[in-house]
């Protein structure tokens, strides 16, 4: 399939679904200064061309009782493609964890995990973390307190180009 060459108009549909993913597409078309017809053309055409991946609801974690954030560290013992095979098909069937990371630097993965209470997180390690084939080092720093949490992709940047 060809890359779609996006132009200024399909960086501001980005935007406003980014903000406000159940708005209707009248409300975007609107937005965006398009009738509705060509809009759902061009969010069809996003979709289609992978841009657009999903839609979902954000949960507020606290809120659903998750209320502990931990960036865990990890280094391999290899770091042979097979090992970090083995440790990213693990990581990622675990619910607890909500983003992985191949790093650069001194670890091989940073993890996002969220737990309810520090009990969970205990059984998260012993019983999912280091039973992983090759973990040789974990290191865990919990969140005091989120102070930036962005969603929205700072698309303006590039579609100044």
């Amino acid at each position: 399939m060809p890359e779609l060459v996006l132009d200024r108009t399909d960086y501001k549909i980005l935007h406003y679904l980014q903000n406000s993913g159940r708005m209707s597409n009248a409300e975007l078309a609107e937005a965006v200064g398009l009738s509705p017809s060509p809009c759902l053309r061009r969010v069809k055409a996003l979709e289609q061309a992978g841009i657009l991946k999903q839609y979902v609801a954000l949960v507020d974690a606290k809120a659903v009782g998750l209320p502990i954030s931990i960036f865990v560290n990890v280094t391999l013992r290899s770091q042979e493609r097979a090992s970090l095979m083995e440790f990213e098909s693990q990581v990622a069937v675990y619910d607890e964890v909500l983003e992985c990371y191949l790093m650069t630097g001194s670890f091989d993965y940073t993890l996002r995990v969220v737990v309810p209470d520090l009990d969970s997180y205990e059984r998260f390690l012993a019983e999912r973390l280091t039973r992983i084939k090759g973990v040789a080092n974990i290191q865990s720093s919990f969140t005091l307190k989120q102070v930036v949490y962005r969603t929205e992709l700072p698309l303006a940047r590039v579609s100044q180009g």
